[in-house]
């Protein structure tokens, strides 16, 4: 670190030294890396004369668009030239002590992805509705999962037991909507078994100051084997009464389903992801323009603080894990009433935790996170697009990219996320 010196003035008699903040190179250096991938892999090693097909129909709008042919090389020849402008820029912007832009990043993942996909569907053809369709249908648990644990860890609770929130969600969600045969009993199942797993969470780490990764991790272990536990005792003995939940129904909005490429991919859906779009901008809003969201945040940030102005601080964290577990629960029942149609054993297999990670990623922003949540969704959609374009790369290696991108984002952004500053504190009064 250096530091400047303040000459004397009149204004300042004496001199002083002022601290420079540190450059930070993490993100830079991790643009660089993957605008040099892009341009060695995607770019140079593709063939000259292969073309990529880019697929922009969909079999539910009548009207049909004339399909891109893409040159392999030149297209992400040009991208990565465009990566590296910004890769350059953002060293800049570290040498100069400033922060890389969070637009700038989206951009630059943007066009990574739009370089990958053009590699992968080399000389094949890409059906790149049906990418974005099924990319947002496997990312919205990840977002209700992420707005679960931005409503518990902006009020000061580590949230890890995302994962058992979502399972317990899947669980009632299938099992009640198959004993009544209503997908609304169901959703509401859901949301209380997010709720009753939110009050163990709340129980031990707010009132009995508990470790609140500790209580987070065993209610994850807790979820997971009563719900085994259930399935195999309960829902194996009697399928058709205990697991064949009737399932959400998918409303096409009248004219804008219609329009090629935006109307299946927004206007298309089931109940559950309608409400994920109604669900982010209400947080975003709520949390930076509301009374809710201005104690919510302040009791994350400086307990202390909001008790003196009279603000009930760990009844605010009550009640924002319980909104977390309702959120979360809502999101598991996608599982079983959304895709799946029942349950399994481990039927989320530990998406809570990738929800936790696009938290973390998106520096604990609404809409930071859900684009977080939308990459991850994307990377493990693209495991299937990989398959059906016969890439040659292997099937392990596919199967590990969600993860891959997990760590990825972790380990290059949780550097300057910086949490909430009371997370994961008790407040003793």
């Amino acid at each position: 670190m250096t530091a400047i010196v303040t000459p004397k003035t009149p204004g300042n008699p004496e001199p002083t030294e002022t601290a420079l903040a540190p450059r930070k190179w993490k993100t830079p250096i991790m643009l660089v890396v993957f605008a040099l991938i892009a341009l060695l892999v995607f770019a140079i090693d593709a063939a000259a004369d292969v073309s990529t097909r880019i697929d922009l129909n969909n079999r539910n709008v009548a009207i049909e668009l004339p399909p891109l042919i893409l040159p392999t090389m030149l297209t992400n020849l040009i991208l990565s030239v465009l990566m590296l402008a910004f890769a350059a820029y953002s060293v800049k912007l570290a040498y100069d002590r400033k922060p890389v832009p969070m637009w700038g990043i989206t951009i630059f993942a943007a066009l990574w992805v739009i370089a990958l996909i053009v590699w992968v569907g080399a000389g094949a053809n890409v059906p790149f509705v049906w990418l974005l369709t099924g990319t947002l249908a496997i990312s919205t648990p990840l977002v209700f999962g992420s707005m679960a644990g931005l409503v518990s860890e902006r009020a000061g609770v580590v949230n890890i037991a995302i994962e058992g929130q979502l399972l317990a969600g899947a669980f009632a969600g299938a099992l009640v909507s198959s004993m009544t045969g209503s997908w609304i009993a169901g959703i509401l199942a859901a949301l209380i078994a997010g709720v009753l797993v939110s009050v163990i969470l709340a129980l031990f780490s707010i009132t009995y100051w508990v470790e609140q990764v500790v209580v987070g991790v065993v209610i994850n272990m807790i979820v997971i084997g009563l719900t085994n536990y259930l399935y195999s005792g309960l829902m194996s003995s009697n399928r058709e009464l205990y697991n064949s939940p009737e399932t959400y129904s998918t409303w096409p909005i009248p004219l804008l389903s219609s329009i090629p490429v935006i109307g299946p991919v927004f206007f298309s859906h089931s109940i559950i992801t309608y409400l994920m779009f109604i669900l982010v901008p209400l947080l975003t809003w709520a949390l930076f323009n509301t009374k809710w969201g201005l104690r919510t945040r302040s009791v994350g940030e400086h307990p202390k603080a909001a008790d003196t102005v009279g603000i009930n601080v760990n009844g605010m964290r009550w009640f924002n894990v319980l909104l977390s577990g309702a959120i979360a629960g809502v999101g598991g029942s996608f599982y079983t009433l959304g895709s799946v149609g029942a349950f399994n054993q481990e039927v989320t297999s530990g998406q809570g935790y990738i929800a936790l990670a696009a938290l973390i990623f998106g520096r604990w922003h609404p809409v930071y996170a859900t684009c977080a949540a939308l990459l991850f969704g994307f990377a493990s959609n693209f495991r299937t697009l990989a398959t059906q374009v016969g890439a040659n790369v292997p099937s392990e290696l596919l199967s590990m990219v969600p993860y891959i991108v997990t760590v990825l984002a972790v380990i290059g952004f949780v550097g300057q996320s910086r949490a909430p500053a009371a997370d994961g504190v008790p407040y003793i009064k």
